[in-house]
């Protein structure tokens, strides 16, 4: 079974929800991660920096997440698309009323409960992921901004509940931090997106630089699109400085996962600004062993109960 089959198969169980869980929480957790280990490789990374005690929780919210993403972008049909999120939704509320059925959900209840998450963020990430079904080119970065705010920001929140440390201090770090890493996937993400039709750099920022749209149609590199993104690098770059103050500000079991978050997403910028911008010619990349070094450097700023500014 393909992972588009099986991710469409997990969203039809039935919305029933005066029965009791069809299965125990061991198993649904069993079934979170194994989706886990298999979908993606970039949770194995993660898996191994959480706190062992806290896994759980992200597994559960991890696949909540990556299975809503994969409605949204995997069945290659808007209307399906929506269809199968409002179904989603539909178990998000019976989950919240207590009478989850889903293996994700049968999971994330006790997660909920345990993390005391509200289901805000949840429902958030679900409102970007119609919002892809429909729009594909923003006119502000203020629409840029918007987006962002339900499609990273409510991740970090998340961390911050199962970290039982959220609160609106951290959470407007949080935000600022996530936003900046989406930005800056967005700068480097270009060619990908055009090849689903989708933009995500403002037109005002393409206008201001005197980028066209025959140009980005054609994928043109010129000295217009390096002003473009110029500018739009920089403003993810702002965020993510933002939201720095946020790593000392953590539980210090969890400094070292944020302090690698923000260092990864400078590295990004730090990348495209390397190949001078030219983001049609090859989709920048942080190495392994720039990875490992990232690594080394947020254990070693973060292994004190204080943290020194994270550099790439």
């Amino acid at each position: 079974m393909t992972q588009l089959s099986l991710t469409a198969e997990m969203a039809r169980v039935a919305a029933c929800t005066d029965a009791p869980p069809r299965i125990a929480y061991d198993e649904a957790l069993a079934w979170c991660r194994r989706l886990a280990r298999t979908h993606y490789e970039n949770f194995t990374v993660a898996s191994w920096l959480l706190p062992r005690r806290l896994l759980p929780h992200w597994v559960a919210i991890y696949a909540y997440c990556r299975t809503a993403d994969d409605l949204a972008d995997e069945t290659l049909d808007p209307a399906e698309s929506l269809r199968l999120l409002d179904e989603w939704e539909q178990q998000l509320d019976a989950c919240y009323a207590g009478k989850a059925r889903h293996p994700v959900f049968v999971a994330l209840a006790r997660t909920i409960d345990a993390c005391s998450i509200p289901r805000e963020p949840f429902a958030d990430l679900l409102a970007a992921f119609r919002q892809d079904q429909h729009v594909r080119r923003y006119a502000t970065a203020l629409d840029v901004l918007g987006y962002c705010r339900n499609s990273a920001n409510p991740v970090g929140r998340l961390i911050l509940h199962v970290g039982g440390c959220h609160d609106e201090r951290r959470g407007r770090l949080s935000d600022a931090v996530c936003t900046g890493l989406q930005l800056a996937n967005f700068c480097q993400d270009v060619a990908r997106d055009a090849a689903i039709d989708r933009l995500y750099l403002p037109q005002e920022t393409l206008d201001r630089a005197g980028y066209t749209t025959a140009m980005w149609a054609r994928q043109e590199f010129n000295d217009a699109f390096r002003r473009a993104l110029v500018e739009e690098v920089d403003r993810a770059e702002h965020y993510l400085r933002e939201g720095q103050a946020l790593v000392a500000l953590m539980p210090a079991e969890l400094r070292l996962e944020v302090a690698l978050f923000v260092a990864g997403g400078l590295q990004i910028v730090r990348a495209i600004r390397r190949q001078d911008y030219n983001v049609w010619r090859r989709r920048p990349r942080v190495s392994k062993l720039a990875r490992l070094r990232l690594l080394a450097t947020a254990w070693w700023q973060t292994r004190g109960a204080g943290t020194a500014e994270i550099r790439p």
